[in-house]
């Protein structure tokens, strides 16, 4: 465990930011998950099938903490598109395109992490990116990008809805998300349909990342059964709050080595501005040199 221990360590010194706070957990309706998927046209070409998607406006929540494309040179940015260049080049080498992002226990931004990753994937020209909200438990995509919960992934695994329609895709970007859909009684029993792999294994003919935030390892199964489908598994960790004990713990359950790697979550945001504003500040026209310079002054 000494290069957990190492990463530790460092993001101590220089890591990601706090999350966003998690929703209450959703009313479960009293319904059974045992559904066919619906019949997809096998020939149908991706950019027809995408074109059909519904399209809403990027209005992230505001408590969301979401990277925002308008402000590239934001210390969140940086830290994701640091993270989006070493998974591409991951891909480069071997054939990735599906990633499970968890964590050993809840509110340690494992959703934080899997959102603001896919938004940093998607400002990629022509990479497009799909965002799944496997967290049928406590699912959170919709809430951050203020759209409906429903129709979503639940529904089309229950054959309730088409893939396009349990899809939205955010207005000017090239990402794609697919919310949880409606509460059901037994989210694992729906995870071991043969469905989802099957879903799984088509998706990356549509995208080129598919994300999916997952519930919490050491909390539900749901991310361990999701592992052994996926190309590979994201374990976000927390300074201050996730030990080395959770760490190892939450490594063995998983059912395949499969660990792309570990983010660490929760460093002090002023260390990450002072060394992002220091750096590009002297790139930004005069006017924005001003604002950087102000919020510099009145950093702690």
């Amino acid at each position: 465990m000494s290069r957990v221990h190492d990463a530790l360590r460092r993001a101590a010194e220089a890591g990601t930011f706090v999350p966003a706070g998690g929703t209450p957990p959703p009313v479960v309706a009293d319904r059974s998950a045992t559904a066919t998927i619906e019949a997809q046209p096998q020939h149908t070409p991706a950019k027809g099938l995408l074109e059909l998607v519904q399209t809403i406006p990027f209005e992230p929540s505001p408590d969301g903490l979401l990277i925002n494309p308008r402000h590239p040179h934001n210390a969140p940015s940086e830290e994701f598109r640091t993270l989006r260049t070493r998974l591409n080049h991951m891909q480069s080498l071997q054939p990735i395109h599906t990633a499970v992002v968890t964590s050993p226990s809840p509110a340690e931004g494992k959703s934080f992490a899997a959102v603001n990753l896919a938004l940093a994937e998607s400002q990629l020209a022509g990479n497009f990116t799909l965002l799944c909200d496997f967290d049928f438990r406590r699912p959170i995509v919709h809430h951050l990008f203020q759209a409906e919960r429903g129709p979503g992934i639940t529904d089309y695994l229950q054959g309730k809805c088409q893939l396009h329609e349990a899809m939205r895709r955010i207005a000017g970007t090239n990402l794609f998300i697919m919310p949880a859909g409606e509460p059901v009684i037994n989210p694992l029993e729906l995870l071991n349909l043969k469905e989802v792999k099957e879903l799984l294994d088509r998706l990356p003919s549509l995208f080129n990342w598919i994300i999916l935030d997952s519930p919490p390892l050491l909390f539900a199964a749901d991310a361990n059964l999701l592992s052994t489908l996926c190309h590979g598994t994201i374990l976000v960790v927390r300074i201050g709050a996730t030990t080395i004990d959770s760490i190892t713990r939450a490594m063995q359950s998983l059912c395949q080595n499969n660990v792309l790697g570990i983010v660490v979550n929760g460093a002090r945001r002023g260390e990450l501005y002072s060394k992002y504003t220091y750096y590009h500040s002297y790139y930004q026209p005069d006017g924005e040199n001003e604002v950087l310079e102000e919020a510099e002054s009145q950093r702690p």
